[in-house]
């Protein structure tokens, strides 16, 4: 398959190059690590793209900022609305703030504290609602038509596929050619636009989806060649608390990830521990989706050249804490 994605698809690769241009005064072009250390736990080659390190701490400012570039000035005016449990919703809230925009976040109300003041900080005017009960999609509906606000999802819309694209753009474009690349999966923006980057830079590159084993809705949506819904579920990544990938992100999955893992909630902070006392580095729980898949599956990776995206570092320090103290 050529570079560039199917009409039928919500981004190509000119996409995201557009993207990478777009945002590139915007956004830190993060380091990609390489550690003999973990090279050596893994028997195989890693490289580590550290979004922990990303302006707000998380990919998703790749695609904030790409997203709300493109707004007219009417939409500007009038400003954005957005639901999130965390870490979109900083990054919409830091790219209105730097481009004089009102922005509107709807979170959950057991979103990480850390989150919550990171959003407000950033002038993000936060509401919040019960993930269990109620819709949050519903709810930014209703304040974008009474409001005048422009809608923009956390996953399923081409400018933020695009803009998460670029961090596999960069990856490519710092370590060369991979054998595989592993990424969090939550609705699937990150992983569409990594897939599609990958295709392009690293055809032969095996782009491999990691998810919660309590919320496995990609990886059942793979098996089955059609979007599964569940219900919300409950596990400590809180940022892939999704129930079911984006239409747009499932039709790039499907066309070019290799497969969808899952990794239990211990084998996460087990990661996490990992990479605060061994790599010196502050992930998130979801952040550690990938480093979870290579160090709890390691027979799957030996010998091989391995990206994986660490997606974000906004974790509460009080739970930072207790999660290190746990074992």
């Amino acid at each position: 398959m050529n570079a560039s994605a199917s009409p039928m698809l919500a981004i190509d690769y000119a996409a995201i190059c557009a993207a990478q241009a777009r945002i590139a005064t915007r956004v830190q072009r993060t380091p990609a690590l390489h550690s003999p250390l973990l090279d050596a736990h893994c028997g195989a080659q890693v490289f580590l793209k550290c979004e922990n390190l990303q302006h707000s701490g998380a990919f998703k400012l790749r695609g904030a900022f790409n997203t709300l570039l493109q707004f007219s000035p009417a939409q500007r005016a009038a400003g954005v609305v957005a639901f999130s449990s965390g870490n979109h919703a900083q990054a919409i809230a830091l790219a209105a703030r730097e481009l004089g925009m009102r922005a509107v976040i709807v979170m959950p109300n057991d979103a990480p504290p850390a989150k919550l003041a990171a959003t407000r900080a950033y002038g993000g005017e936060v509401l919040l609602y019960d993930r269990y009960r109620e819709d949050r999609e519903a709810i930014c509906r209703e304040l974008a038509r009474a409001q005048g606000l422009t809608l923009v999802p956390p996953y399923d819309h081409p400018l933020v596929m695009a803009g998460q694209g670029t961090l596999a753009k960069e990856l490519f474009e710092q370590c060369g050619e991979l054998d595989v690349l592993l990424s969090p999966l939550g609705g699937g923006g990150l992983l569409s636009g990594c897939a599609v980057a990958a295709q392009a830079l690293s055809p032969a590159c095996r782009v491999v989806g990691v998810e919660p084993a309590a919320g496995n809705d990609g990886q059942l949506s793979l098996q089955r060649g059609e979007r599964v819904r569940i219900a919300t579920p409950r596990t400590v990544a809180d940022g892939a608390q999704t129930q079911q990938l984006g239409e747009l992100t499932f039709a790039v999955i499907r066309r070019h990830v290799a497969e969808i893992r899952t990794v239990d909630d211990a084998a996460l902070l087990d990661a996490l521990r990992f990479a605060a006392r061994q790599l010196k580095l502050v992930l998130e729980p979801t952040g550690c989706l990938g480093l979870a898949a290579l160090l709890s599956q390691p027979d799957a990776w030996r010998g091989l050249r391995v990206g994986v995206v660490l997606s974000g570092g906004n974790v509460d320090p009080a739970q930072l804490a207790g999660y290190l103290a746990a074992a």
